[in-house]
């Protein structure tokens, strides 16, 4: 079975950078970066044209912030995945970046190889950051305030039809249930599956018992 490759946007001031980068990335197997801007507007823009699977984005921009760049990007999209990449290397443009909706973030003192680490695990819905920004330990505190639960980007009635989905209801017993159309509860259970990358009833149900929303018996 072929792997569909994760689909990668660059944001960054630096055309030499992000140029260098870009290459780095696409070299990587399975990784294809489908966009690149310079600035956050521009970024803000392209992610609505290509919706990356991540967002990879520096922190020091021209015009709006990097910070500024992630909430309405957010805004746009809640379930986007962003991996900040960046110079700053202290608490407070991690605390900001986290609080924002970032899903990660990574030092450029960093490798290529703890970028490709960080792609890999934000993909799979998992917090990330670079172990330089760990070393201190006053951080440890705030890294455990942003454990990411990948149901948290799910609305109230997602949420309400992914319980039921897992609990082995059907689409129509669902609607029924809830008062809605089965059309609509389809239109849910997709986006759903897209939100939480599901491809199947089984990586569903093992999603809810992970996060205990049934019981494992």
């Amino acid at each position: 079975m072929i792997q569909e490759p994760i689909t990668l946007m660059l944001v960054d001031d630096h055309p030499i950078v992000r140029s260098g980068f870009c290459r780095l990335l696409e070299g990587q197997k399975n990784f294809q970066v489908v966009a690149e801007a310079g600035d956050g507007e521009t970024g803000c823009i392209l992610y609505q044209e290509f919706k990356p699977d991540i967002l990879i984005l520096d922190l020091s921009l021209p015009g709006i912030t990097g910070i500024e760049t992630i909430s309405r990007i957010k805004e746009q999209d809640e379930a986007a995945r962003i991996l900040i990449f960046s110079m700053h290397n202290n608490k407070t443009m991690l605390s900001k970046a986290l609080k924002a909706g970032a899903l990660g973030y990574v030092t450029k003192n960093s490798g290529i190889k703890v970028l490709v680490e960080a792609i890999t695990q934000i993909k799979a819905g998992k917090l990330y950051v670079s172990a330089d920004l760990l070393a201190n330990d006053t951080n440890d505190s705030l890294i455990t305030d942003f454990q990411y639960n990948p149901l948290s980007v799910l609305t109230e009635r997602e949420f309400q039809i992914f319980k039921l989905l897992a609990e082995g209801n059907s689409c129509r017993k669902i609607a029924d249930r809830i008062a809605i159309s089965p059309k609509t509860v389809s239109v849910h259970h997709t986006n759903i599956m897209k939100k939480l990358d599901l491809h199947n009833p089984v990586q569903l149900i093992h999603l809810a018992i992970k996060n205990n929303i049934i019981p494992l018996d």
